[in-house]
């Protein structure tokens, strides 16, 4: 793919480098964003995905191999603020683009001279994009990625405004590929009208699947571990789920857990990243309502219709619908009967929400 020579901002190589370690497969997803690129001739390709699901490590995958991609996350400290967002970008494009590929001069005249209000919406970025896009070659296509689209602060800019103001409109070979969790889709934050597509890689089971028993082996192999029967057991443990087993494996090739499948106690490194999702469950604190919710997710096993945890918590349908809505990137919501019906995302973050009561 020929792309505009922008190298990825130094400040976001290491975190890059962290996410694509063992880093497996996923071809079908990078099939699936090139076509896009390939078919389109501008616009938003989003990843959805699970807390854990390697949302992160694809979009970082990607920019490291194709290094004149810019490359944002809105997952670091301090990255999700809607300012620090457009002055990072737009001083990017403006410093990194200059002369390469003999583009002239005219995008970067500014480069040292942003505007004050250059914050204040959409307006600069999309001047910005458009002044790029017309000194770009027919070959040529200018791609951004946003990690962590479900991060951004949200109370950082006006109610209504799209996401990180990302334009409505993009010119011609201009292109943002974002990830995000699950989201309802009248809440998506973005209102644009140019190209878009969504890949939900819950709609892929057997590809992730795959995907997490080559990832398995892959770590596995160098310490003789690698036994056929372990691997699937431990495939279906993980639930698909990478961010659990990036945890977990380190203290199986270390012995940690000398009785297969008893991770006890959790690796310090899940424990927080299940406490972080309580932590925006709460929002901040749990009320009533959300606390009954919680008791009857962390203790049933199967999907649960809205009804019957309704009846099991003796509350309003409307009032459990609202809860569930706000904890979606959270949930797994299955069609059964015509129905639908929830669980929590992943048997070990229940197991582990399980254990916090009474105490909750």
């Amino acid at each position: 793919m020929n792309t505009t020579p922008i190298p990825t901002a130094s400040e976001f190589q290491q975190h890059i480098r962290d996410k694509i370690q063992n880093f497996s497969h996923r071809a079908f997803i990078f099939t699936q964003i090139n076509q896009f690129l390939t078919r389109q001739p501008r616009g938003y390709f989003t990843l959805i995905g699970a807390p854990g699901t390697g949302k992160s490590a694809i979009l970082a995958k990607y920019a490291a191999e194709n290094p004149h991609v810019i490359y944002y996350s809105a997952e670091l400290t301090g990255k999700n603020q809607t300012a620090e967002f457009l002055l990072t970008l737009c001083t990017q494009l403006l410093r990194e683009r200059l002369s390469a590929n003999g583009i002239t001069n005219q995008a970067g005249e500014t480069i040292t001279n942003l505007p004050d209000n250059v914050t204040e919406g959409s307006w600069f970025l999309s001047l910005l994009l458009q002044k790029i896009s017309d000194q770009l070659a027919p070959n040529q296509k200018l791609i951004i990625t946003i990690d962590g689209c479900d991060r951004i602060d949200r109370h950082s800019q006006p109610p209504g405004s799209n996401l990180f103001y990302l334009p409505r409109y993009l010119p011609n070979r201009v292109y943002f590929l974002l990830s995000r969790r699950p989201f309802p889709r009248d809440k998506s934050g973005l209102l644009i009208e140019t190209p878009y597509q969504s890949l939900d890689l819950q709609e892929y089971p057997e590809q992730n699947r795959q995907d997490i028993r080559t990832y398995i082996e892959n770590y596995l192999t160098p310490y003789h571990l690698n036994e056929e029967q372990f691997c699937e057991r431990l495939t279906d443990e993980s639930e698909n789920n990478f961010m659990y087993l990036s945890q977990i494996l380190p203290g199986i090739a270390n012995n940690i857990y000398p009785e297969p499948f008893h991770w006890q106690p959790l690796p310090p490194g899940l424990e927080t990243y299940y406490q972080s999702h309580l932590a925006r469950m709460k929002n901040p604190d749990l009320s009533a309502i959300e606390l009954g919710l919680l008791r009857v997710l962390a203790a049933e096993k199967q999907p649960l219709s809205v009804e019957t945890m309704a009846a099991a918590i003796n509350e309003d349908e409307y009032d459990v619908e609202e809860v569930l809505e706000n904890w979606i990137e959270f949930l797994i919501a299955e069609l059964i009967e015509g129905e639908i019906h929830y669980r929590l995302y992943h048997r070990h973050f229940q197991e582990w929400l399980g254990g916090l009561f009474p105490f909750l």
